[in-house]
């Protein structure tokens, strides 16, 4: 216990003092800092305007004067109304000036009535925006059935109040808002998957070093493995909870609660699901670190790691897009089965309990996998390790690996 302590204490100290770690780190901080005060500094760029300027022209008087309406509706524009002629040329120089950005011509026809929407560029997917176009529709309908005299009653029967429902079949229900859910998925992968991925590069650091021959005099492979993945374990927790809570701070501090209820919708976020989404990472750490100290401990200079470390970073990326995309349908058995297989569970099972779907039973299932994978792993990885940690020749191949545990086991 002593020897795993100190390779752990060693192992903290020297992730701590890499000023890749430090650098990096801080930049994320402050890009967290920077993006959540956006729409603050936009603001304070643009002043306390209420939106792009809006000129809309109604010459004939076609609306009767309804159009003033349109100046406290909530259309993001800051709308103004002439009830004169401005010629296009006038409109044109009113743009280039920037008194305007935008403006929209109202011309009685036989039948029709032509709106003509102006502006300084335009491009094939812009159209005359539909929240102008819809209020228009809505306020020439009021004027004209206003014309008609019709009673209270003939009107609601006109336009009734349509309510619309979702309704599924399916006794499960989901719920919470899917954006805050895929970025929790989000942060776990990249959280366990960098964190995991030090350790192979540790390794290899050392044994280029030379320190590891120091390591394995002092203590066994066994301690060594365990000692340093725990020890990047602690501290790629303590940089995931500082970030995570840097963010969490900084939307509470810079955005309005509107959009953060909007966006994030964090209700669903309980203490439970807290302790279960860091027990996820740890847990999904371990059985990516230890692949990674396997991969590590088969290569002898730094320029290797990457090659080395290829199949675990597919087996990675596998887990969570089969996580990722099964959360589009988050009822389906796809999913269900993501949030039990090993290699997505970490990513995927947070998830479900957070959309209310997963069962304690199901939780104590995912878990019981998960640890019965990372004990196969974690014999398999020390039994290769033992053997290849001190091996500075070429980069083991796979047919090495396998040679090489099948000996450890005779």
């Amino acid at each position: 216990m002593k020897d795993l302590y100190t390779v752990m204490k060693f192992t903290i100290k020297d992730m701590i003092k890499r000023k890749s770690f430090v650098i990096s780190t801080l930049i994320i901080l402050v890009l967290i800092l920077v993006g959540f005060n956006i729409p603050n500094i936009l603001k304070s760029i643009k002043g306390e305007d209420v939106g792009e300027k809006l000129l809309i022209i109604d010459s004939k008087n076609v609306f009767e004067g309804t159009l003033q309406t349109l100046k406290e509706a909530n259309l993001e524009f800051e709308v103004e109304i002439e009830n004169k002629d401005i010629s296009y040329d006038e409109i044109k120089e009113k743009i280039e000036n920037e008194e305007i950005e935008s403006a929209i011509i109202i011309e009685p026809q036989d039948k029709n009535i032509k709106i003509r929407y102006i502006v300084k560029n335009s491009n094939m997917m812009q159209n005359v925006p539909e929240n102008i176009v819809n209020t228009i529709n809505t306020l020439y309908s009021n004027l004209q059935i206003n014309k008609l005299g019709l009673t209270q009653q003939q009107l609601e029967q006109i336009t009734p109040n349509f309510e619309f429902s979702l309704e599924q079949t399916e006794e499960q229900k989901a719920s919470g808002n899917i954006f805050a859910m895929m970025l929790l998925s989000i942060v776990l992968f990249y959280a366990i998957y960098f964190c995991a991925y030090q350790v192979s590069s540790s390794i290899t650091t050392e044994k280029t070093s030379k320190i590891m021959e120091t390591l394995v005099t002092s203590t066994t492979p066994r301690t060594i493995v365990l000692g340093k993945t725990i020890g990047i374990g602690v501290v790629g927790l303590v940089q995931m909870v500082l970030i995570v809570g840097t963010a969490l701070i900084s939307a509470k501090a810079f955005l309005e609660p509107e959009l953060i209820n909007s966006v994030l919708d964090v209700s669903n976020i309980t203490p439970y699901l807290g302790v279960i989404t860091v027990l996820y990472f740890i847990l999904g750490y371990f059985a990516y670190a230890l692949l990674y100290a396997l991969t590590g401990s088969t290569v002898s200079k730094p320029e290797d790691i990457q090659s080395a470390n290829t199949p675990v970073a597919i087996l990675a990326v596998i887990g969570f897009y089969f996580s990722y995309f099964t959360m589009m349908n988050p009822t389906s058995e796809l999913n269900v089965f993501a949030s039990m297989f090993p290699i997505s569970s970490p990513f995927c099972m947070p998830f479900r309990i957070m959309m209310g779907l997963a069962s304690t039973t199901d939780v104590i299932l995912s878990i019981a996998i998960l640890v019965v994978t990372i004990l196969i792993i974690a014999q398999v990885a020390i039994k290769i390790y033992s053997s290849a940690i001190l091996n500075y020749g070429t980069k083991m191949s796979f047919k090495d690996i396998i040679k090489v545990y099948k000996d450890k086991n005779n």
